[in-house]
């Protein structure tokens, strides 16, 4: 990569790489790995006379003790990928500073949308409701901030457009049920009828509710979502109706 930015001369940089396999990330000593490979690349990227920097951060950086999470809030991960992404982010804003390169990072909290890898609540429901098959989930009621994954991406572009520099939130700003989200999902497929809430046990340690204060992502950096929750899931179930088959052989 140091190569690659020599030759280029890249004057700006989106970085979102990073391990995310469902159920493993949490704990993975890849996080190191990436951790190691990013303060590189923004090392390369600086020397390299780069002139805005914006990474992918994560929710999970946050103390989860209170449900509207601030970017001033203090950040004590309960996971080790967590306090990767907390390292990772002192040091691209630390080598953002010493070369006055502008850096941000984007926390993001929940996403769901098209493409979705399985092992994840919403893939997994669609391709269970898809297959016939029941979706056996949780009670539900535990309240989070999901985005559609098209607003997701955007909130980064307009990040890497505007001046913000520092920890910046990614969310709706409205956390809701995660049943609400199982059962529009299950009305837009029309398979209500296979729902099962409440057939696995509830996490007793997880938070009531995570929400994110968008103050900054509104206010600083001009985003707005272009979905509502109704619309974003609307949107999901008809590329997975479209694309189940496909997507599954």
């Amino acid at each position: 990569m140091t190569d690659l930015i020599s030759r280029t001369k890249p004057t700006h940089l989106l970085h979102l790489a990073w391990d995310v396999t469902p159920g493993q990330f949490w704990t993975s000593p890849n996080n190191i790995l990436w951790t190691t490979a990013t303060l590189e690349l923004m090392r390369a990227f600086a020397e390299g006379d780069g002139r805005r920097a914006v990474f992918a951060g994560t929710c999970a950086e946050y103390t989860w003790d209170r449900p509207l999470l601030v970017e001033t809030g203090p950040t004590e991960p309960a996971t080790f990928y967590g306090e990767m992404k907390d390292v990772t982010r002192r040091g691209v804003c630390a080598i953002g500073k010493r070369f006055g390169i502008p850096t941000a990072w984007g926390r993001l909290f929940w996403l769901y949308g098209p493409h979705e890898a399985p092992g994840r609540l919403v893939s997994d429901v669609a391709a269970a409701l898809l297959s016939g098959r029941p979706a056996l989930c949780s009670d539900g009621l535990q309240k989070r901030d999901y985005l559609n994954v098209e607003d997701a991406g955007r909130a980064f572009v307009a990040a890497l457009k505007s001046d913000w520099h520092g920890a910046f939130n990614i969310g709706s700003g409205r956390a809701v049920p995660v049943r609400d989200i199982i059962l529009e999902l299950s009305r837009e497929l029309k398979r209500e009828d296979l729902v099962r809430l409440g057939a696995k046990p509830s996490n007793p340690n997880d938070p009531p509710e995570i929400t994110a204060d968008v103050g900054v992502l509104r206010n600083a950096i001009g985003f707005s979502p272009r979905y509502s929750f109704e619309e974003g899931i609307r949107d999901t179930a008809n590329w997975w109706r479209t694309n189940f088959r496909f997507a599954h052989g």
